[in-house]
């Protein structure tokens, strides 16, 4: 079965709540989309031709200044027909992660190499930082109810990367605490 082009989907959604230059995507794609979705321009600005070549969206020029021209894309009525066919998809099949703590860790067969100490203490190390980070956006976006109320998708899934972060980092530290 072919791969989804799910960056397609997201780029509509993100235009169905507002206009948006391809740098202004790009950015959505380095800060608060990074923490679910990875993105880079080399893919998001190839696709922003795509969509505006299938008519899905549109782009127009405003001036930014006195001299400085961006160009906004919005989303065409087909555009929101193929975001809401999408959305109302079920959802594909769940792929493996990448992840290359746990690939180091499966191929480490001596519980007392000392590779797997320092495995262990880098991986920490690494999840108290997102940790950290998660939590920070949580406090600066969600503090208050309203907020969560008109943002329910980002809040809910900003939720649980906060509890995922903080049960991995009690499983991680638990099992170093058992390395003799």
């Amino acid at each position: 079965m072919a791969q989804k082009n799910v960056l397609r989907y997201i780029i509509l959604g993100l235009l169905a709540q507002q206009d948006l230059a391809g740098y202004d995507i790009k950015k959505l794609f380095e800060g608060e989309l990074g923490d679910f979705w990875y993105s880079n321009h080399s893919q998001i600005y190839p696709e922003l031709r795509k969509m505006e070549d299938d008519g899905l969206i549109e782009c127009h020029t405003v001036r930014v200044g006195k001299k400085l021209e961006k160009k906004l894309y919005t989303l065409t009525a087909a555009g929101e027909e193929t975001m809401s066919d999408w959305m109302h998809e079920p959802l594909s099949p769940l792929v493996p992660t990448r992840d290359e703590f746990t690939m180091k860790l499966y191929l480490l067969n001596d519980q007392n190499s000392p590779l797997v100490r320092k495995l262990f203490r880098e991986e920490i190390a690494r999840h108290e930082e997102k940790y950290l980070y998660l939590k920070s956006r949580w406090q600066q976006l969600f503090a208050n109810k309203t907020a969560q109320a008109h943002h329910y998708g980002h809040a809910c899934i900003l939720k649980h990367a906060v509890e995922r972060e903080r049960q991995r980092l009690q499983w991680l530290k638990e099992e170093y605490a058992n390395l003799s």
